[in-house]
């Protein structure tokens, strides 16, 4: 018999509370690059540098649940390898 693990989903209100402080987070960050008292290079530097950094975060964040996927359908498969096995063996019969 194989026990299918349960899907893991997020409720609502952790989502929401994600991408609102993802929200206030880059928010904050874009106010303060703008009233900052420097050149607008400057400024436009810090401002790709933060877009660059939150796409490096989503990629990273992609990239281990990819990984993590993965690991499970392997465990997935080798389970269900050796369920057919059990299920195949008969202890009884003469080798």
């Amino acid at each position: 018999m194989s026990d299918t693990p349960v899907k893991q989903q997020n409720t609502a209100a952790f989502y929401g509370q994600a991408v609102a402080s993802f929200a206030v987070a880059l928010a904050a960050t874009a106010i303060g690059i703008f009233n900052l008292r420097a050149d607008a290079w400057v400024r436009g530097f810090l401002g790709i540098a933060v877009l660059y950094l939150v796409t490096a975060a989503f990629t990273l964040a992609k990239v281990i649940r990819d990984r993590q996927e993965a690991g499970q359908l392997v465990s997935r498969v080798d389970q269900a390898r050796l369920e057919k096995l059990l299920a195949e063996h008969d202890p009884f019969e003469k080798l």
